[in-house]
């Protein structure tokens, strides 16, 4: 059962913590509500007892009555009337006094202490969360100056490069002067042009190829103007949302998320950039507008709509370029700039400028660091509280049975012809269960597990060098340079060692499972937390299980779970969906097509993560019951919802995935790689080759493995094997009539620098072609080789083979044409492959 510290959380904690206090308020009221019952009797019992006491003094007051016949029975039975009446009297006093004595005094204590408890956790932690706030507030107001001065910094440098260039229609008056130095310089320039590389996507282009792309897009997208309110007006600007739609569209991409990742590599090759919002990110939204820079228009070779102006330095009073999206801005920047007031007398505007982006860029900095660390802070708190006050809640509910007992104590023990109430009393203390009731409040009014929300550093130009914990997955690993991010890498790897120094299988399993506490793993954090390579050393001051629950804080922080929010659905309908001839296989295979769609360093991840548990579970002997609990505690880290509620709180798809990933690792995470292979052999084979890998530790199985993919394919498209007799068709080799880029759909490696070149520009330009990663592997050896496999070339063959190599006009791969007769290609002896399909141009048997 989940307690209180990972029950009330929300995304700005206020709201989760607001459910947890009310319950416990009410809890306040509670106690009072049974303390006024136990008051309440005790003053009741204290006056039927003084009304009794006082039935015999208003009696005796009364003469000539019992009083002159002493021996009468009569007088003995009033007598004995009389006397019990009193007793009674003092028996009610009594029930009184132990009421207030056992119940009243110490439970009314008890209630004022508990009360102030729940009061002061109260106040504490709104403090905290004020200060949070606060500094939130700090930041986003910093993040947005930061951001408009590197704005104006790059607006004032493109206003400068238009206002100062050259006109286009100047005469040509020194050419005849320096004559060489300009042709020197055109010569440098077709140089740089032809050895710059842009990645879009996950496809790397020339300018060449590029330019046909992105002139038909500026052709064919939607542009106009785009008012922005104090900067101006903005030209050639596009909606996020037409851009997305002419990808899908024209470029045969099927997913929302990949036309994004191309948009935002638009930005980041300085094609586009974001308009009147703060930040530099792509968005498939109506509402967010991306002007197209000039440096698109220059590589596409079109015209570039300009405004009717010429630029000049905004000064006070001046109308000059008030239509520009950046004069007004600069304007009141610079109007009251006075250079004998200035730093530095010498300073320029355009100096000032990036000198105050700096300073923003700094300040900025600081305080995200400052609020990541009250963040922290307060995290630990609340974690702090909610397990005290979950003891808190737990004891008031005990005090409760307890008092109930003590109540029918008093009574029963006094006044034995009340026990039949007091055995109900009794009864009653009986059905009180803390437990339960603990448990029905989880149930019922919990709003949230612990799901840290990270406020990471945003950099104006997209860098994510500055921070470890909250950043995307995949930049991370981009950053990296490698498949799966060198932290998890890091982690597992100091885990994998440093199991073998713990006692017995029962603490290596428990590695993952200890509650560590969370100031422990937010000092490790704050080590590692900088960008920079991770050393291994920095881990020998913690123990094991704060190690991995760092690499479990880190899953948390991430802004997407490893497997995405977006399957999330197809993973409950999975779960939930009965079928008549529902099988473990089915149920595998569903899910090989739904982790498909995840992107590549995710699945690389997943695949390093789940080769570490697997192995852990096989070499320590665990149980099913470990498995459960394994996979419980790690579900979070893996799979999480978008939007966390009621209904997915009580869900265990993410536990069921994790332990299906446990249990069928190798049938899926195989075929998620023979499927990455396929889609990057099926693709066009204009992509630019990749650097020849000299690694031959796996190459000879890594090249069977991709033949057998080929033959399975060439077998699914082909029901019978090619006869080598003539059959009703003629069984003819004419000569093929379509042009080179899509007669041939697999490309054979190019042995000089000549044919590379013409192999990486032949078909980057054709709209359906996307260079698809393929490593899904830990980086290492590994992925070095099935980067070689599949991108790479080997080494080249013999010359009488290069002679004969041709590529295969009926677009069977895998196979090669001997005596007339099909029969599969296999790698041979010596190791070396030549890439391709082989056909030999020899007269046909037949």
């Amino acid at each position: 059962m989940p307690g209180f510290a990972d029950s009330f959380w929300s995304g700005d904690y206020a709201a989760g913590l607001g459910v947890l206090f009310g319950k416990l308020q009410q809890g306040v009221i509670e106690n009072r509500q049974i303390l006024t019952l136990a008051r309440l009797r005790a003053e009741a019992e204290e006056t039927y007892g003084q009304r009794l006491s006082d039935i015999a003094p208003a009696v005796d007051k009364i003469n000539g009555g019992f009083l002159r016949d002493d021996g009468a029975t009569v007088r003995k039975a009033y007598d004995g009337m009389r006397i019990e009446m009193q007793d009674a009297a003092r028996s009610h006093q009594r029930i009184a006094q132990n009421i207030r004595d056992l119940v009243v005094n110490p439970f009314s204590r008890w209630c004022d202490a508990h009360e102030s408890r729940v009061q002061d956790s109260q106040d504490q932690l709104q403090v905290r969360i004020k200060a949070h706030d606060r500094q939130a507030d700090i930041v986003r107001k910093l993040r947005s100056n930061y951001f408009n001065k590197c704005r104006l910094v790059e607006d004032l440098e493109e206003e400068n490069k238009l206002g100062f260039r050259d006109p286009e229609t100047s005469p040509p008056a020194a050419q005849s002067n320096i004559p060489e130095i300009k042709v020197q310089i055109l010569k440098e320039e077709d140089v740089s042009e032809e050895e710059e590389l842009f990645e879009i996507g996950d496809q790397v282009y020339q300018p060449e190829p590029l330019k046909k792309i992105l002139s038909e897009m500026l052709s064919t997208i939607k542009m106009g103007e785009t008012k922005v309110p104090i900067l101006g007006t903005y030209l050639n600007t596009s909606a996020g949302s037409d851009i997305v739609e002419y990808l899908q569209r024209s470029m045969a991409i099927t997913t929302v998320s990949y036309a994004e990742r191309i948009g935002q590599d638009l930005i980041t090759n300085g094609f586009l950039r974001l308009i009147g919002n703060v930040g530099n990110s792509f968005a498939n939204s109506s509402k967010m507008f991306y002007q197209w820079r000039p440096k698109s228009f220059k590589l596409a070779g079109l015209p570039e709509k300009k405004l009717n102006r010429a630029f000049s330095l905004p000064v006070s009073g001046s109308d000059a370029g008030s239509d520009s999206p950046m004069v007004g801005t600069v304007s009141e920047y610079l109007a009251n700039w006075n250079v004998l007031g200035s730093r530095d007398p010498n300073e320029t505007p355009s100096m000032r400028l990036h000198r105050e982006a700096r300073e923003a860029d700094d300040k900025y900095k600081v305080a995200v660091r400052k609020l990541d660390q009250l963040r922290c802070d307060l995290e630990e708190a609340i974690f702090l509280h909610l397990k005290f006050l979950e003891r808190c809640e737990l004891d008031r509910l005990k005090a409760i049975k307890t008092v109930v007992l003590d109540f029918s104590g008093t009574i029963g023990n006094v006044i034995p012809s009340l026990q039949s109430t007091v055995d109900k009393m009794v009864l009653f203390q009986e059905t009180v269960q803390p437990a339960n009731d603990l448990r029905y409040l989880l149930e019922n009014y919990r709003t949230g597990s612990f799901l840290p929300k990270v406020v990471v550093y945003e950099n104006y130009y997209n860098k994510v060098d500055e921070q470890t914990f909250g950043v995307d997955l995949e930049a991370r690993a981009r950053v990296d340079k490698k498949r799966v991010p060198v932290i998890v890498t890091t982690i597992l790897t100091y885990l994998d060692h440093h199991y073998p120094d713990l006692e017995g299988d029962e603490a290596r399993r428990g590695v993952w499972l200890v509650d560590v506490p969370l100031a422990q793993i937010h000092k490790l954090r704050a080590k590692v937390n900088d960008g920079k390579p991770l050393s291994p050393e920095v881990f020998e001051e913690f123990d094991v299980p704060t190690v991995a629950g760092l690499l479990k804080l880190y899953f948390l922080e991430l802004p997407d779970s490893l497997v995405s929010a977006h399957v999330y659905e197809i993973i409950r309908t999975i779960y939930t969906t009965p079928t008549a001839d529902a099988t473990e296989a089915s149920r595998v295979a569903v899910l090989q097509q739904t982790l498909s769609q995840l992107r590549l360093t995710n699945i690389a991840t997943l695949d390093a993560c789940m080769n570490h548990f697997t192995r852990l579970i096989d070499l320590t002997s665990a149980d099913e019951e470990y498995v459960a609990t394994l996979a419980s505690s790690l579900a979070p880290c893996i799979l999480r919802p978008r939007i966390e509620t009621s209904l997915t709180l009580e869900e265990k798809h993410a536990a069921r995935l994790v332990r299906d990933l446990f249990a069928y690792k190798e049938a899926i995470f195989s075929e998620l790689k023979r499927m990455s292979t396929l889609n990057h052999s099926s693709s066009n084979s204009g992509t630019r080759p990749r650097a020849i890998s000299t690694d031959e530790s796996n190459r000879k199985a890594l090249m069977e493995e991709r033949n057998r993919a080929l033959l399975e394919k060439a077998s699914a498209t082909r029901s019978r094997a090619t006869s080598p007799a003539p059959g009703p068709r003629g069984h003819r080799r004419d000569r093929s009539s379509c042009g080179p880029d899509t007669r041939f759909p697999i490309q054979t490696s190019p042995t000089s620098s000549a044919e590379r070149n013409r192999a990486s520009m032949g078909g980057i330009g054709s709209i359906e072609s996307r260079f698809k990663r393929t490593s899904l592997e830990v980086p290492g050896s590994e992925s070095g080789t099935v980067s070689e496999a599949v991108n790479g070339s080997p080494p080249k063959s013999k010359a009488n083979d290069s002679d004969g190599d041709k590529r295969d006009s009926g677009s069977r791969v895998g196979t090669k044409f001997v005596g007339g007769k099909r029969v599969p290609s296999t790698p041979p002896p010596d190791g070396t492959l030549t890439r391709g399909v082989t056909l030999e141009d020899k007269p046909m048997d037949d």
